[in-house]
């Protein structure tokens, strides 16, 4: 599974903050030891430093007294960090703040997601994909374009996969199937492959009809909830993370408090939706109607 160096960094960190707890050693008296600022050593934790160095790593190792395998298992991580991910060939076109995105989507074991008014990327077709990067980058050259697509395609891979593919629910607003991208054609293509896709084992698709009104009393926009795979000692490589989308920035929260509110509202919405084999029904039968539109 690709993972991105971030990711890892913070797996990392994590893992020296636990050992050091361990021992009952404080921030100030480690970053001491080990001849660092506390402001350094707080970095290193929060997988915030852009490189691992092999003597810094075996140096806290042996302050905090790691035991052999779980040194290597620290080791390892730190070689993974140092590994670029896929994407970062891409970089160019890849906002920073999506970036960071990319690399929790990469990681992720499960995706639970609103989107009220477009298809996921992770569900687009190229074709709904190419319109939708000609209308987000209309200064972009051809090539440009379709390096975009090519991206995002390869993000798919996610849940097309063979092996532990991960798993993904999707609630859709009505909009995304009367929204029209692209044309008829496109969109009778989009639809059926959204059908398609629903009937995969690690794929969960719903709409929420017009009928069905605001369920949760207020506006909310599109999000995502991301939830990790354990590691050798059974805890989560990451916190569960929600991601929401907004025009001027993006919002992060690994916060309890936020992720829980994220759910009930997902809960919420779920209830008021289709269900999966309804909301498959109505996706093939709007695609028809897109086909004889053509």
């Amino acid at each position: 599974m690709d993972s991105d160096s971030s990711i890892t960094r913070r797996q990392l960190g994590r893992l020296l903050r636990e050992a050091r707890d361990e021992i009952g050693l404080t921030l100030e008296d480690a970053a001491r030891l080990m001849e660092w600022s506390k402001s350094t050593l707080q970095r290193y934790e929060k997988g915030q430093n852009q490189k691992i160095r092999m003597r810094e790593l075996d140096g806290m190792i042996d302050i905090y007294r790691i035991d052999p395998e779980r040194a290597e298992g620290l080791r390892g991580l730190a070689k993974q960090a140092a590994e670029k991910s896929w994407w970062h060939e891409f970089g160019d076109l890849i906002p920073e703040n999506f970036s960071v995105f990319m690399g929790l989507e990469s990681a992720a074991e499960k995706l639970t997601t609103y989107q009220p008014d477009l298809v996921p990327g992770l569900l687009q077709t190229a074709d709904y994909a190419r319109i939708m990067a000609r209308i987000a980058s209309p200064g972009d050259t051809d090539e440009e374009r379709e390096r975009r697509v090519e991206m995002k395609l390869r993000r798919q891979n996610l849940i097309t996969r063979k092996t532990r593919p991960a798993t993904i629910n999707v609630i859709l607003g009505e909009t995304v199937l009367r929204r029209i991208i692209g044309g008829p054609s496109v969109m009778a293509a989009q639809l059926k492959h959204l059908a398609d896709a629903s009937t995969m084992p690690n794929v969960s698709i719903r709409i929420l009809p017009f009928s069905s009104g605001m369920p949760t009393g207020e506006l909310i926009g599109t999000f995502v909830i991301l939830e990790f795979p354990v590691d050798s000692r059974g805890k989560p490589i990451e916190p569960t993370i929600v991601y929401a989308e907004n025009y001027t920035g993006d919002m992060y929260s690994e916060k309890v408090g936020i992720v829980q509110r994220y759910r009930q509202a997902y809960q919420r919405i779920e209830q008021a939706a289709l269900d999966e084999v309804s909301s498959r029904a109505l996706l093939r039968k709007m695609a028809r109607e897109y086909q004889h539109e053509r």
